[in-house]
């Protein structure tokens, strides 16, 4: 790091979890990022302010003014663009050491999985169960750590599926494809707009963890919190031997 560095991240560098060493990690660090709405959004600020030297940012809708209330990376000027390249310009003035590319579509398993392999950390900031489960099985075949969120109304998720720990299960285990309520919208059923924020925060701070080396704190547990009544819930996912796609390994 140079002297420019050595200031701007000093509040990390006094962290002796983090210290020099783990700053230099997370400038070293790559990041693939799923969605730039209400998760991605806060998520991408922190990952990029924090240092994380390569972002790249997925997300084939555009910016609408209904967005607005909660995704705090988009500004009004930007209303019909493009929501991973609105993001990439906001985070061109926040961080020049972050080199960040937008992937502007609907990313698929394939897309993923190229884009996965030139990653450290995948987080999923996506809307609904389809791409969750093909973030879910390209990290498994990879054995790339998946950082996974979800908000709706005044409720969220958050869960870190981390293969490369022995028996860890992954997001199939918990969720199993086919099983899924439905894909809960926004536009039908609303979100408090500080949710987002919480959820897309905290998995910043799983990605950043898992670049710094860490302790892991959710590792195996689903963690859920209520807004409404400030309530964090832990529960243990078990691997489930017969996952039909982390039980063969």
């Amino acid at each position: 790091m140079d002297d420019r560095q050595l200031t701007r991240y000093s509040r990390h560098i006094l962290l002796p979890q983090i210290d020099i060493s783990g700053q230099e990690r997370l400038l070293a660090g790559s990041v693939l990022l799923i969605g730039a709405g209400g998760l991605g959004a806060p998520a991408a600020l922190y990952l990029a302010a924090a240092g994380v030297g390569r972002l790249t940012i997925c997300d084939g809708d555009r910016v609408d003014l209904t967005n607005l209330q909660r995704q705090v990376i988009h500004r009004e000027a930007g209303i019909g663009l493009n929501k991973a390249e609105s993001a990439c310009r906001a985070l061109a003035q926040i961080n020049p050491d972050c080199r960040v590319r937008a992937i502007p579509q609907r990313v698929t398993r394939d897309d993923l999985r190229r884009l996965a392999l030139d990653c450290d950390v995948l987080v999923d900031a996506s809307d609904n169960f389809a791409t969750r489960h093909a973030a879910n099985a390209v990290c498994v075949e990879l054995g790339k750590p998946l950082v996974s969120g979800a908000a709706i109304r005044f409720s969220g998720q958050i869960a870190v599926f981390d293969r490369r720990r022995a028996g860890a299960a992954c997001y199939e285990c918990l969720i199993p494809a086919g099983t899924e309520a439905g894909d809960d919208a926004c536009a039908v059923m609303g979100v408090f707009a500080p949710l987002t924020g919480v959820i897309g925060t905290l998995q910043a701070a799983e990605a950043i963890r898992l670049l710094a080396g860490l302790p892991g704190a959710v590792d195996g547990e689903l963690v859920l919190f209520d807004i409404l009544s400030m309530d964090f819930t832990r529960v243990a996912v078990a691997r489930d031997p017969n996952c039909p796609v982390c039980g063969r390994q």
